[in-house]
């Protein structure tokens, strides 16, 4: 038994066993990956987006390197106060100035496919540029220091611009090798013309820290690039998930009006149906019991019984059809009062006699005693048990069992269960037996063929009732139907106060 019952009362009427799920949205998504995946266009647009990334943080930044260039320049004039190194401060801010403008040029100009390589093959070559400049300082020497200060000085400035380039241009591939490249050569040359043993150590040092960087920055690089291909993939599924979404608004908006036409034919049509039913079934019971007099031939009886029993027929289909239409509306309401489930039970039974004798069917009662009232209705909790009674004698065979039982469950709540042992329901079926309209393939090749709204309707009125229904069903052992009502609509009876005696009333005085 499940502890939870679900209160929405639509969810009982259709087929329990689907997934509802939205297959146009879930095919949506799994076609946009499989696109995303497959695009062999997407490198070259996510390079475009990160050669513009490039440049933005490079226009934000400008200023770093021109205040690395002056601090270098700085120490160096404290250390060696020679007029190259002035000059080189010049030439290297110059390069960097017009690096600057050809980065302002390339953010003004459209980064398209077509000029992309262009604009990159330009960055890269003002790298190189600024790397001859950092070469050019590579190859400085100070004669007149002391000791192995200038070279400290070098191998610690080289470090510094190394690394503050690294940072700034991991968005442009290839950009610390094309701008250090020269300052490596130049650095072997040194060291190869001077031998010392100093600067060997600073070559290695600085190329050692060259390939590290290169390594960070491609990891850096692919990183961006994963993470902007899952910004685009996102993008895109929400796109799509946006177009699935205004097609299911409109689906359910189209669903809504054909809903409210159904409700207003329904409406409009249970009038003028009931009433030329209403003239059929009195005339035609009136002249099958010859109230007016006997007929002449016998077949008119015959013929008056049976289009007084189609009419019954077609009058039950037009009021469970409209009970089901006002359930699925949410225009059942409930008209709650106390309710003995013994007696309901036993009237029901009483109501379905008639028919289980006429097939040899027999009924068994097993009810518990004292069961307290519920508060239910008492119209529809009547309507759910003839249901499954009738149901049961319906498809149960000549001579065969009914168990009525009533009584406690687990719970705390109150049920109704009802047994029989015909053909059963194969398992496969259950699902579409409880479905609106839905009948197993012994009721189709049943003589007595019903509408398949009566087990819909009975898990609706439970629903709004909070209870729950159960179908229990083998194939060729019988079916078993249970109706549960929970705890909170057991009235509990609380004993008679004898012992309290009455309080005796005060007497008045007046002065």
């Amino acid at each position: 038994m499940s502890k939870g019952v679900p209160t929405s009362t639509d969810k009982n009427i259709v087929d329990l066993s689907r997934g509802h799920r939205n297959k146009a949205v879930a095919k949506a998504v799994r076609t946009t990956r499989e696109r995303l995946q497959s695009n062999k266009a997407g490198t070259m647009l996510f390079e475009s987006e990160m050669l513009g990334m490039h440049i933005g943080a490079t226009l934000q930044g400008a200023a770093v390197m021109p205040i690395v260039i002056l601090m270098v320049s700085g120490f160096g004039a404290y250390i060696n106060p020679d007029p190259t190194l002035f000059l080189w401060t010049l030439a290297t801010l110059t390069v960097h100035a017009l690096n600057i403008l050809l980065v302002k040029r390339a953010a003004r100009h459209d980064l398209a496919a077509a000029n992309l390589v262009k604009w990159r093959r330009l960055l890269l070559a003002g790298q190189a540029a600024m790397g001859v400049c950092w070469a050019f300082f590579s190859l400085q020497s100070c004669t007149a220091c002391s000791g192995d200060t200038f070279v400290l000085y070098k191998g610690a400035a080289l470090l510094i611009v190394l690394s503050v380039t690294a940072m700034s241009n991991m968005l442009l591939r290839q950009a610390v090798l094309f701008g250090f490249l020269p300052t490596v050569g130049a650095l072997v040359y040194v060291a190869i013309t001077t031998r010392n043993a100093l600067d060997i150590g600073v070559t290695a040092l600085f190329t050692t820290a060259l390939i590290f960087f290169i390594y960070i920055t491609s990891r850096l690089h692919q990183a961006n690039l994963k993470l902007l291909s899952f910004q685009t993939e996102k993008d895109d599924l929400i796109a799509e998930l946006e177009v699935a979404k205004s097609l299911s608004d409109e689906a359910r908006r189209r669903a809504e009006e054909a809903n409210l036409a159904k409700s207003r034919f329904l409406a409009s049509m249970s009038h003028e149906l009931r009433t030329p039913l209403n003239a059929i079934l009195g005339f035609s019971e009136v002249m099958a019991t010859e109230v007016l007099g006997p007929l002449n031939n016998p077949l008119y009886k015959e013929y008056s019984g049976d289009i007084h029993r189609s009419g019954q027929h077609l009058l039950d289909l037009i009021n469970e059809i409209l009970d089901l239409s006002r359930i699925e509306a949410g225009k059942y309401e409930l008209n709650e009062e106390v309710v003995s489930l013994l007696d309901l039970a036993e009237d029901c039974v009483g109501m379905v006699q008639l028919r289980a004798k006429a097939k040899n069917i027999t009924i068994e009662e097993q009810f518990e005693p004292d069961l307290p009232a519920v508060w239910a209705d008492e119209k529809a909790m009547r309507q759910v048990v003839l249901n499954l009674l009738s149901n049961a004698v319906k498809f149960t065979p000549q001579g065969g069992e009914i168990h009525v039982k009533a009584g406690w469950t687990a719970g705390g709540g109150q049920y109704v269960s009802i047994r029989d042992n015909g053909p059963g329901i194969p398992e496969n079926e259950i699902p579409v037996v409880l479905s609106a309209f839905g009948q197993g393939s012994i009721a189709i090749k049943s003589a007595e063929q019903g509408t398949g709204l009566g087990l819909p309707i009975v898990q609706a009125i439970l629903a709004k009732h909070g209870g729950e229904f159960k179908l229990k069903s083998k194939l060729r052992e019988g079916t078993e139907v249970i109706a549960i009502l929970p705890a909170r609509r057991v009235l509990e009876s609380l004993p008679a106060v004898t012992e309290t005696q009455a309080v005796e009333p005060r007497k008045r005085q007046f002065a």
